[in-house]
C-alpha cells in the first residue's frame, strides 16, 4: 500500500507575495466600491457619445473656400497671413481685431481639445471640428463656459478678445488659426467675408 507524498510548504517568500497580492486587490476592489458610493457609476453613454461624435466628425468634409463664418461676425476680415513675426517665424492664422470682450463663437461644430494657456497665443482654446481640422484660438481675455471634452456648435461662444500671450499690449485681437493634419493653412480663404467695412 502507498502513502501519498507530503505537500511541500511553499517557500516563506512565495507566501508572502501571494498574501501581499492578495492584500492589495481587497484594498483596490474596496477603493472602487467606495467611488461607486460617493460618485455612482460612470456614466457610459456620455463616453460613447463623445466617441461617436469624433468618429462623424472625421468622416465630414473639411472646410472648404467661404465655408466658415466669420469668429467675430461683427469685424472686418483680413488676410494677415504669413506676415513676418518675432524670431524668424510666419503668422500662421490671421488676427481680427475687436474691442476687449468681444464674444468669440466657435466657426465650426465640434470638441473642445484644450482651454489653457501656452506660450505664445497666451488663453487659447482649441477645438476638433469636421475633417478633424483644428481650430486655433489665441489671446483669449477669458474663457466662455467650456471644457475639454465638451460638443460646441457653430455660432457658440467660446471665449471673449483679449491681448494675452505675446500680444500683451497690443490692440486687442483674436488669432484665428486652422491646422489640417498638423500643418497650418491660411484661414482667410476658408472664412465667409460678409461683415460690414469699417
Amino acid at each position: 500500500m502507498s502513502q501519498d507524498a507530503p505537500t511541500p510548504n511553499p517557500h516563506p517568500t512565495k507566501r508572502l507575495f501571494a498574501t501581499g497580492a492578495k492584500a492589495v486587490a481587497v484594498i483596490l476592489f474596496l477603493f472602487v466600491v467606495q467611488q461607486i458610493i460617493t460618485k455612482g457609476l460612470p456614466d457610459m453613454s456620455i463616453y460613447v457619445q463623445e466617441k461617436w461624435q469624433g468618429i462623424r466628425l472625421l468622416q465630414e468634409p473639411l472646410p472648404s473656400e467661404n465655408s466658415l463664418p466669420n469668429p467675430l461676425p461683427e469685424q472686418r476680415l483680413v488676410d494677415t497671413w504669413g506676415g513676418a513675426r518675432s524670431n524668424g517665424r510666419t503668422h500662421e492664422g490671421i488676427d481680427i481685431f475687436a474691442p476687449r470682450g468681444t464674444p468669440i463663437q466657435s466657426t465650426t461644430d465640434g470638441i473642445v481639445r484644450k482651454v489653457g494657456e501656452d506660450r505664445l497665443g497666451g488663453r487659447v482654446v482649441s477645438i476638433v471640428g469636421p475633417g478633424g481640422a483644428g481650430h486655433y484660438y489665441a489671446h483669449l481675455e477669458d474663457y466662455a463656459d467650456i471644457v475639454v471634452g465638451d460638443w460646441v456648435d457653430a455660432g457658440e461662444v467660446i471665449g471673449y478678445v483679449g491681448d494675452s500671450g505675446n500680444a500683451k499690449g497690443t490692440p486687442p485681437h483674436l488669432h484665428y488659426g486652422i491646422y489640417i493634419s498638423g500643418s497650418a493653412v491660411n484661414p482667410y480663404p476658408l472664412l465667409q467675408k460678409d461683415a460690414p467695412a469699417q
